[in-house]
Protein backbone atom coordinates (compact mmCIF):
# COMPACT_ATOMS: atom_id res chain seq x y z
CA UNK A 1 0.00 0.00 0.00
CA UNK A 2 0.79 3.38 -1.08
CA UNK A 3 0.11 6.39 1.09
CA UNK A 4 -0.11 10.33 0.16
CA UNK A 5 0.17 13.02 2.74
CA UNK A 6 -1.67 16.16 1.43
CA UNK A 7 -3.69 14.12 -0.97
CA UNK A 8 -6.23 16.76 -1.52
CA UNK A 9 -3.44 19.27 -1.81
CA UNK A 10 -2.77 20.19 -5.95
CA UNK A 11 0.50 18.17 -5.85
CA UNK A 12 -0.84 15.22 -4.21
CA UNK A 13 -4.20 15.07 -6.54
CA UNK A 14 -1.84 14.84 -9.46
CA UNK A 15 0.65 12.08 -7.74
CA UNK A 16 -2.37 9.77 -6.85
CA UNK A 17 -2.92 10.37 -10.75
CA UNK A 18 0.33 9.90 -11.75
CA UNK A 19 0.43 6.24 -9.39
CA UNK A 20 -2.68 4.91 -11.04
CA UNK A 21 -1.40 5.57 -14.55
CA UNK A 22 1.30 3.22 -13.21
CA UNK A 23 -1.51 0.92 -12.35
CA UNK A 24 -1.09 0.73 -8.52
CA UNK A 25 -4.32 -0.26 -7.15
CA UNK A 26 -3.56 0.05 -2.94
CA UNK A 27 -3.37 3.97 -2.54
CA UNK A 28 -4.45 5.72 0.47
CA UNK A 29 -5.36 9.08 0.85
CA UNK A 30 -4.42 10.79 4.05
CA UNK A 31 -5.98 14.26 4.13
CA UNK A 32 -6.93 16.56 6.93
CA UNK A 33 -10.56 17.52 5.88
CA UNK A 34 -12.01 13.81 4.75
CA UNK A 35 -15.68 15.41 3.71
CA UNK A 36 -13.54 17.62 1.51
CA UNK A 37 -12.20 14.86 -0.55
CA UNK A 38 -14.54 11.98 -1.30
CA UNK A 39 -14.08 12.89 -4.86
CA UNK A 40 -10.38 10.99 -4.90
CA UNK A 41 -12.29 7.91 -3.33
CA UNK A 42 -12.86 4.69 -5.93
CA UNK A 43 -11.89 1.54 -6.60
CA UNK A 44 -8.27 1.68 -5.91
CA UNK A 45 -7.90 4.95 -3.52
CA UNK A 46 -9.37 4.98 0.03
CA UNK A 47 -9.13 8.09 2.15
CA UNK A 48 -8.40 8.16 6.11
CA UNK A 49 -8.03 11.58 8.43
CA UNK A 50 -5.14 12.74 8.83
CA UNK A 51 -3.56 15.91 10.86
CA UNK A 52 -0.55 16.84 10.84
CA UNK A 53 -1.33 19.11 14.15
CA UNK A 54 -3.64 16.13 15.94
CA UNK A 55 -1.14 13.45 16.79
CA UNK A 56 -3.65 10.58 17.44
CA UNK A 57 -4.22 10.74 13.84
CA UNK A 58 -1.20 9.77 12.26
CA UNK A 59 -0.49 5.80 13.55
CA UNK A 60 -3.70 4.52 12.47
CA UNK A 61 -3.82 6.28 9.71
CA UNK A 62 -0.44 4.44 8.48
CA UNK A 63 -1.62 1.20 9.25
CA UNK A 64 -0.22 -1.31 6.44
CA UNK A 65 1.31 1.18 4.73
CA UNK A 66 4.07 -0.22 3.20
CA UNK A 67 5.47 3.23 1.97
CA UNK A 68 4.48 6.90 2.53
CA UNK A 69 4.94 10.32 0.66
CA UNK A 70 5.22 12.67 3.08
CA UNK A 71 4.53 16.09 0.79
CA UNK A 72 5.76 18.79 3.06
CA UNK A 73 3.37 21.35 4.99
CA UNK A 74 2.47 24.34 4.11
CA UNK A 75 2.87 26.30 7.28
CA UNK A 76 5.83 27.72 7.61
CA UNK A 77 7.66 27.70 10.74
CA UNK A 78 5.15 24.83 11.99
CA UNK A 79 6.90 22.41 9.61
CA UNK A 80 9.47 20.42 11.44
CA UNK A 81 7.32 19.51 14.36
CA UNK A 82 4.53 18.59 11.87
CA UNK A 83 6.96 16.48 9.63
CA UNK A 84 8.87 14.94 12.56
CA UNK A 85 5.45 13.89 14.33
CA UNK A 86 4.77 11.84 10.94
CA UNK A 87 7.60 10.30 10.96
CA UNK A 88 7.32 8.92 14.39
CA UNK A 89 4.29 7.55 13.94
CA UNK A 90 5.43 5.98 10.34
CA UNK A 91 8.16 4.28 12.49
CA UNK A 92 5.45 3.06 15.42
CA UNK A 93 3.04 1.71 12.43
CA UNK A 94 5.85 -0.45 10.59
CA UNK A 95 5.93 2.16 7.48
CA UNK A 96 9.04 0.66 5.39
CA UNK A 97 9.99 3.62 3.07
CA UNK A 98 9.10 7.13 2.96
CA UNK A 99 9.88 9.78 0.19
CA UNK A 100 9.47 13.18 1.16
CA UNK A 101 8.99 16.51 -0.76
CA UNK A 102 12.28 18.52 0.28
CA UNK A 103 13.98 22.09 -1.62
CA UNK A 104 16.45 22.29 -4.55
CA UNK A 105 19.87 22.36 -2.62
CA UNK A 106 18.28 22.05 0.74
CA UNK A 107 21.87 21.35 2.17
CA UNK A 108 23.48 24.86 0.98
CA UNK A 109 20.21 26.88 0.61
CA UNK A 110 20.49 30.17 2.62
CA UNK A 111 17.31 30.31 1.83
CA UNK A 112 14.54 30.59 5.07
CA UNK A 113 12.66 28.16 3.27
CA UNK A 114 15.39 25.55 3.23
CA UNK A 115 15.96 25.30 7.14
CA UNK A 116 12.85 23.16 7.76
CA UNK A 117 13.72 20.83 5.46
CA UNK A 118 16.90 20.67 6.45
CA UNK A 119 16.01 19.80 10.01
CA UNK A 120 12.90 17.05 8.23
CA UNK A 121 15.90 15.32 6.21
CA UNK A 122 17.93 15.25 9.61
CA UNK A 123 15.13 13.76 11.21
CA UNK A 124 14.35 11.56 8.42
CA UNK A 125 18.20 10.01 8.95
CA UNK A 126 17.45 9.88 12.48
CA UNK A 127 14.63 7.42 12.08
CA UNK A 128 16.75 4.23 10.50
CA UNK A 129 13.58 4.23 8.02
CA UNK A 130 14.99 4.17 3.95
CA UNK A 131 13.85 7.33 2.72
CA UNK A 132 14.15 9.23 -0.72
CA UNK A 133 14.88 12.87 -0.28
CA UNK A 134 12.63 14.60 -3.53
CA UNK A 135 14.53 18.02 -3.67
CA UNK A 136 12.18 19.71 -5.55
CA UNK A 137 13.13 23.27 -7.31
CA UNK A 138 11.07 26.06 -7.88
CA UNK A 139 7.44 25.47 -9.30
CA UNK A 140 6.64 27.16 -12.14
CA UNK A 141 2.90 27.98 -10.94
CA UNK A 142 4.65 29.58 -8.18
CA UNK A 143 4.23 32.70 -10.91
CA UNK A 144 1.00 33.12 -11.47
CA UNK A 145 0.53 35.95 -9.88
CA UNK A 146 3.53 37.62 -11.74
CA UNK A 147 1.59 36.74 -14.72
CA UNK A 148 -1.39 38.71 -13.52
CA UNK A 149 0.52 41.74 -12.33
CA UNK A 150 3.09 41.81 -15.30
CA UNK A 151 0.57 41.80 -17.94
CA UNK A 152 -1.62 44.27 -15.76
CA UNK A 153 1.22 46.47 -14.96
CA UNK A 154 3.33 45.97 -17.69
CA UNK A 155 6.11 44.95 -15.16
CA UNK A 156 7.04 41.91 -12.91
CA UNK A 157 8.63 43.09 -8.94
CA UNK A 158 11.26 41.08 -7.58
CA UNK A 159 14.45 40.65 -6.04
CA UNK A 160 16.49 37.85 -7.91
CA UNK A 161 18.56 40.30 -10.42
CA UNK A 162 19.97 37.63 -12.82
CA UNK A 163 20.04 34.55 -10.79
CA UNK A 164 18.88 31.91 -12.74
CA UNK A 165 16.05 29.62 -11.50
CA UNK A 166 15.56 26.03 -13.08
CA UNK A 167 11.70 25.65 -12.11
CA UNK A 168 9.52 22.82 -13.57
CA UNK A 169 5.94 22.29 -13.52
CA UNK A 170 3.80 20.71 -10.52
CA UNK A 171 2.66 17.97 -13.06
CA UNK A 172 6.99 17.02 -13.49
CA UNK A 173 7.25 16.70 -9.67
CA UNK A 174 4.40 14.45 -9.59
CA UNK A 175 5.30 12.16 -12.36
CA UNK A 176 9.00 12.17 -10.06
CA UNK A 177 7.23 11.40 -7.04
CA UNK A 178 5.06 8.59 -8.41
CA UNK A 179 8.43 7.12 -10.11
CA UNK A 180 9.94 6.88 -6.75
CA UNK A 181 7.24 5.59 -4.71
CA UNK A 182 6.41 2.55 -7.68
CA UNK A 183 10.32 1.85 -8.47
CA UNK A 184 11.23 -1.67 -6.54
CA UNK A 185 14.20 0.17 -4.82
CA UNK A 186 14.06 0.92 -0.97
CA UNK A 187 17.82 2.29 -1.19
CA UNK A 188 18.04 5.56 0.73
CA UNK A 189 19.23 8.59 -1.78
CA UNK A 190 18.62 12.19 -2.62
CA UNK A 191 17.21 13.50 -5.72
CA UNK A 192 18.13 16.90 -6.65
CA UNK A 193 14.98 18.12 -9.17
CA UNK A 194 15.87 21.28 -11.68
CA UNK A 195 13.61 21.75 -14.77
CA UNK A 196 15.87 21.53 -17.89
CA UNK A 197 15.67 25.13 -19.08
CA UNK A 198 16.71 27.78 -16.46
CA UNK A 199 15.65 31.16 -16.80
CA UNK A 200 15.90 34.55 -15.47
CA UNK A 201 12.84 36.79 -14.56
CA UNK A 202 14.07 39.26 -17.54
CA UNK A 203 13.53 36.06 -19.60
CA UNK A 204 10.47 35.35 -17.64
CA UNK A 205 9.00 38.80 -18.43
CA UNK A 206 10.23 38.77 -22.23
CA UNK A 207 8.63 35.60 -22.76
CA UNK A 208 5.63 36.74 -21.14
CA UNK A 209 5.99 39.64 -23.59
CA UNK A 210 6.27 37.61 -26.50
CA UNK A 211 3.30 35.44 -25.90
CA UNK A 212 0.66 37.57 -24.56
CA UNK A 213 1.81 40.64 -27.02
CA UNK A 214 2.30 43.43 -24.36
CA UNK A 215 5.06 44.91 -23.12
CA UNK A 216 6.45 43.33 -19.63
CA UNK A 217 9.32 43.74 -18.15
CA UNK A 218 11.12 42.29 -15.01
CA UNK A 219 11.75 45.12 -12.01
CA UNK A 220 15.04 43.96 -9.48
CA UNK A 221 13.91 45.74 -6.11
CA UNK A 222 16.03 46.04 -3.14
CA UNK A 223 15.13 43.03 -0.78
CA UNK A 224 13.66 45.56 1.81
CA UNK A 225 11.73 47.81 -0.72
CA UNK A 226 9.91 44.12 -2.73
CA UNK A 227 9.22 42.92 0.61
CA UNK A 228 7.14 45.77 1.65
CA UNK A 229 5.51 45.64 -1.96
CA UNK A 230 4.46 42.33 -1.11
CA UNK A 231 2.67 43.73 2.08
CA UNK A 232 1.05 46.75 0.27
CA UNK A 233 -0.75 44.34 -2.23
CA UNK A 234 -1.74 42.12 0.78
CA UNK A 235 0.19 38.94 1.96
CA UNK A 236 1.11 38.72 5.77
CA UNK A 237 4.66 40.51 6.65
CA UNK A 238 6.30 37.03 7.72
CA UNK A 239 5.25 35.62 4.19
CA UNK A 240 6.04 38.67 2.33
CA UNK A 241 9.66 38.23 3.96
CA UNK A 242 10.11 34.67 3.14
CA UNK A 243 9.11 35.50 -0.22
CA UNK A 244 12.00 38.02 -0.48
CA UNK A 245 14.63 35.99 1.13
CA UNK A 246 13.92 33.46 -1.65
CA UNK A 247 14.57 35.64 -4.24
CA UNK A 248 17.67 37.04 -2.69
CA UNK A 249 18.81 33.21 -2.18
CA UNK A 250 17.64 32.67 -5.99
CA UNK A 251 20.33 35.77 -7.04
CA UNK A 252 23.26 33.83 -5.65
CA UNK A 253 21.90 30.51 -7.53
CA UNK A 254 19.90 28.54 -4.38
CA UNK A 255 17.23 27.74 -7.16
CA UNK A 256 19.50 26.61 -9.78
CA UNK A 257 20.82 23.14 -10.74
CA UNK A 258 22.46 21.79 -13.76
CA UNK A 259 21.79 18.25 -12.33
CA UNK A 260 19.31 16.36 -14.45
CA UNK A 261 17.62 14.07 -11.50
CA UNK A 262 14.10 15.29 -13.10
CA UNK A 263 14.37 14.39 -16.33
CA UNK A 264 15.62 10.60 -15.71
CA UNK A 265 13.11 9.89 -13.11
CA UNK A 266 10.26 11.45 -15.47
CA UNK A 267 11.53 10.16 -18.62
CA UNK A 268 11.62 13.39 -20.70
CA UNK A 269 12.30 17.22 -20.29
CA UNK A 270 10.60 19.41 -18.04
CA UNK A 271 7.42 21.80 -19.02
CA UNK A 272 8.97 24.76 -20.76
CA UNK A 273 8.60 28.16 -19.37
CA UNK A 274 7.06 28.96 -23.15
CA UNK A 275 4.69 26.42 -22.49
CA UNK A 276 3.36 26.88 -18.39
CA UNK A 277 2.69 30.43 -20.14
CA UNK A 278 0.82 29.75 -23.04
CA UNK A 279 -0.90 27.52 -20.90
CA UNK A 280 -1.41 29.60 -17.99
CA UNK A 281 -3.00 32.29 -20.54
CA UNK A 282 -4.90 30.30 -21.57
CA UNK A 283 -6.99 29.06 -18.60
CA UNK A 284 -6.80 32.64 -17.75
CA UNK A 285 -8.41 33.18 -20.99
CA UNK A 286 -11.24 30.13 -20.52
Amino acid sequence: MIAITGANGQLGRLVLKALKAKGVTDIRALVRSPEKATDLADETVSIQAFDYDRPETLVPALAQVDRLLLVSGSEVGKRDLQHRAVIEAAKQAGVGFIAYTSILNADTSPMILAEEHRATEAALEASGIPHVILRNGWYLENYGAAIQSGLAHGAIAGASRDGRIAAASRQDYAEAAAAVLHAPSTDTRTYELAGSEAFTMSEFAAALSEISGKDVAFSNMEQSAYAQLLQDVGLPAGFAAVLADSDIAAAGGALMSERTDLEALIGHKTETLQAFLKRSLQADAA
